[in-house]
């Protein structure tokens, strides 16, 4: 890895959230073993990035460079810096003169530090934020571009000079013909993904973001490209919390488990504890790609752009980018010519059952996938495959273009899908673009879901061996409307929230009943209201002392009720 470089002059550090870690050891076990898994895939692929394909927040599946043949589907190409953080927990650098290796790794450029930290703040303060923390942005910033080249930029955050992956002209990486004009990575024929975050034009058409507050939005500029990264990765309602929210939105980015890895071990490095260096002296990668050290400056060659735009990045053959897609294997095989034309295409199959389920507003976990095939039943590479909604107006739509090119294996998996506001089912077909060999159906179904919970007696008081005399009532409402035939769980605990052995229960005779569950009415006939769930009569014994009524209901929010019983 590269030493860091130049005098630290100014070096602070801080330290990361070690809240789940317990005392700090030499060696980092949050990361070490998933430093050493994919140290296996970087000795596999040396120099070579990934071939696998971008996806989207729900998916599982990596894809190859087919799919990647259409534009705005994620953020950059595949290309990416495979190499890892060290094992031992980063520290301040010993000496500002000579730090250590660990020291070296863990400084961020001041600048690019500041980005990374803004764009969190700015999500967090609005609904947009979805507990994204900076270090995940300066992961990705780190395997994209080496953190903008190792922090070469002006000080209102621009990059000295363009940072540009390869060309996406089919050899070896995707074909995206220009989308742009050639305005953002000065090339007029084809597409490049474009400054320290690694935006493809088409994507940051639509992403682009304004983090510096000059009024324009400009790829090449960390404060924008951080904020953009950001809202890119929060899409789709997704909770960075969770692992799994974690995991989608970094396989948004790049769908590669092999890219997966490499970011978690950056993030988990980065939340060990960083400090900042200046502008410039920071690391840069040894590994092929977008601010590499084989890319400083001077060192880079133009390749017929525009002239605002000198000295642009050149792909060696080192970056074929043609892998299976999920990068378990550690990438693809060296062919850099051009994808092979493709076989007729005979038949349609769906893969999976078909049913597909999720809560309003939410991502389906599951997206539709098909397969191609030729007439000798082998699987057909590179053809077009359209995805498209039919049915009940849900409001549910797919992120970005629906149409996707199948992968190496035939299969073509669509784009993520999130379920919309109201409650209904509707069919996806899947059909092949401009081909005669019939379609084939998805049944999506869009399950009712509240986003607040309200009880309408706020809490209950009663005396021993009395019911309580309000019949509870549970109001389950979606953004501020009433929203039916949403389940929900009441359970009746202690004040600390542990099962009830006597006290408070739903039924007078027989065996103590603590837990029921039902459905919000939907209210028809005006019998009842829409969108509450009556509770059935809460009873108690002789047993005193204060007590937890738990509402919860799937994949939504949970509410506890304060419960007293007095003498």
């Amino acid at each position: 890895m590269a030493r860091y470089r130049g005098t630290n002059t100014s070096a602070t550090y801080t330290t990361g959230d070690d809240s789940r870690r317990g005392p700090r050891s030499k060696w980092r076990k949050g990361v070490a073993g998933t430093a050493l898994a994919a140290a296996a895939m970087a000795a596999l692929t040396a120099s070579q990035a990934p071939g696998a394909q971008l996806g989207d927040p729900g998916g599982e599946e990596g894809k190859d460079r087919g799919e990647r043949s259409r534009p705005d589907l994620t953020p950059g190409d595949d290309s990416y810096h495979t190499e890892l953080p060290p094992l031992e927990s980063p520290a301040p650098p010993k000496s500002h003169d000579n730090p250590d290796v660990v020291g070296s790794q863990s400084g961020i450029p001041a600048t690019v530090l500041a980005a990374y930290k803004k764009a969190e703040r700015a999500l967090a303060s609005t609904d947009r934020g979805c507990g994204l923390r900076w270090e995940l942005l300066a992961a990705i910033g780190k395997v994209e571009s080496g953190q903008a080249r190792g922090g070469a930029v002006d000080k209102e955050g621009t990059t000295l000079r363009p940072i540009l992956g390869p060309v996406l002209n089919g050899s070896g990486f995707a074909r995206i013909e220009d989308t742009d004009g050639g305005r953002f990575d000065g090339d007029a024929r084809f597409d490049r993904a474009v400054g320290p975050m690694q935006f493809i034009p088409s994507t940051w058409s639509r992403w682009g973001a304004d983090g510096n507050g000059d009024g324009t939005s400009d790829p090449d500029n960390i404060y924008d490209a951080a904020l953009a990264a950001g809202q890119y990765l929060c899409a789709g309602g997704k909770d960075l919390g969770s692992k799994s929210g974690l995991d989608r939105a970094v396989l948004s980015y790049n769908h590669s488990r092999a890219y997966l890895r490499t970011v978690l071990a950056w993030y988990e490095f980065y939340r060990e504890g960083t400090h900042a260096i200046p502008d410039g002296n920071g690391p840069l990668p040894t590994t092929p790609g977008a601010g590499a050290e084989s890319d400083g400056p001077g060192k880079g060659k133009d390749e017929g752009g525009g002239k605002d735009k000198p000295g642009k990045d050149k792909p060696g053959k080192d970056k074929p980018g043609k892998g299976d897609g999920d990068g378990d294997d550690g990438g693809g095989g060296n062919d850099d010519g051009p994808s092979p034309t493709p076989s007729t295409p005979a038949a349609l199959e769906r893969v999976g059952d078909g049913e597909l389920s999720a809560g309003t507003g939410q991502d389906f976990t599951e997206r539709p996938r098909v397969k191609v095939l030729d007439e000798a039943g082998k699987p057909v590479e590179g053809v077009d495959v359209e995805f498209e909604i039919t049915g009940d107006a849900t409001g549910s739509d797919f992120e970005g273009d629906g149409t996707v090119a199948t992968r190496a294996d035939g299969t073509a998996t669509a784009p993520a899908l999130n379920a919309g506001d109201t409650a209904g089912r509707f069919t996806v077909t899947a059909t092949v673009a401009g081909g005669e060999i019939g379609s084939t159906s998805f049944t999506a179904t869009v399950e009712p879901r509240a986003t607040a919970l309200t009880f309408a007696a706020g809490s209950l008081t009663t005396a021993k061996g009395t019911p309580f005399a309000e019949q509870g009532e549970i109001r389950a409402t979606y953004k501020g409307k009433a929203v039916a035939n949403v389940p929900l769980s009441a359970t009746l605990l202690s004040e600390k929230g542990k099962p009830l052995e006597s006290g408070p229960r739903f039924n007078l005779l027989g065996a103590p009943d603590r837990a029921v569950t039902g459905t919000t009415a939907d209210g028809l006939l005006g019998l009842t209201e829409k969108g509450v769930l009556r509770l059935p009569v809460i009873h108690t014994d002789d047993t005193t002392g204060k007590f937890i009524l738990r509402i919860t209901t799937p994949g939504g929010p949970s509410l506890d009720v304060k419960l007293t019983v007095t003498d």
